[in-house]
């Protein structure tokens, strides 16, 4: 997701997403009406995802962990962030291949709509300077990407290719998966600031914030569950349907 999801889903490494009193499996449902909503909220929830990750860079008062590492790298290349985002998503996603990782629509849509919806947005929004502007642009970025979040987890077509690196680490390694998480970003940041990514306030705030907006938000976009089958043709629940854990 850029990567910061899995503060509210924990459980990616077992195919399915988990979050307080609900339980998403990352397998497709059937074709139908339920397919449709799930398509529509993943590209939309992965353009929006983009454009707030574009406006916390005009915001100018921090990055995601891995933003920052774009930015660096955007600044030593001469490339814009959202191509290095892709460029980026794309190695990562490689490294899925030695721990045995399977990508789904989700993953694949991650790695380039995010970065288009964020070129996108710096393109037509305007550079801004007034502190009065960027703290509530920044603040309005950090939900709408929690927002987004909710929108492109809900419609479990798998994990982005950062999240699934991390809890493809956890698999192959057994250590857990915030341990992965936090060594991962900790390089990944330290990096970027050293290229000339941007920390501050802002990626304090994102991490504090992203986790309890995203479980708001994944309840918020959650699919209705379908009817239940009359008792004497009950079976097993459809895959994909939202379940009380």
């Amino acid at each position: 997701m850029v990567g910061l999801c899995s503060q509210a889903t924990d459980c990616h490494a077992t195919g399915h997403y988990h979050h307080r009193g609900l339980h998403l499996s990352a397998s497709s449902t059937p074709p139908g009406p339920g397919l449709t909503r799930r398509l529509f909220q993943l590209y939309v929830g992965l353009a929006l995802y983009g454009v707030s990750s574009g406006l916390l860079v005009e915001a100018g008062l921090g990055l995601e962990p891995w933003n920052v590492l774009h930015q660096g790298l955007a600044e030593l290349t001469g490339l814009s962030i959202g191509v290095v985002s892709i460029i980026v998503g794309a190695l990562v996603l490689l490294l899925w291949i030695p721990i045995k990782q399977r990508p789904g629509l989700g993953t694949v849509s991650n790695v380039f709509v995010v970065g288009i919806a964020m070129d996108g947005a710096l393109a037509v929004v305007p550079d801004v300077h007034a502190l009065g502007i960027r703290i509530p642009l920044m603040a309005a970025a950090i939900v709408l990407n929690g927002a987004a979040t909710g929108l492109y987890i809900a419609a479990s077509f798998g994990p982005g290719p950062r999240d699934g690196l991390m809890t493809g680490l956890h698999r192959r390694t057994g250590r857990s998966i915030r341990l992965a998480r936090t060594t991962i970003e900790i390089a990944v940041v330290a990096t970027g600031f050293a290229l000339g990514g941007t920390i501050g306030v802002g990626t304090v705030l994102y991490a504090v914030a992203i986790g309890p907006l995203a479980q708001v938000f994944l309840k918020v976009f959650a699919a209705p569950a379908p009817p239940e089958a009359p008792t004497a043709v009950a079976g097993a629940s459809p895959e994909g349907a939202i379940l009380p854990r």
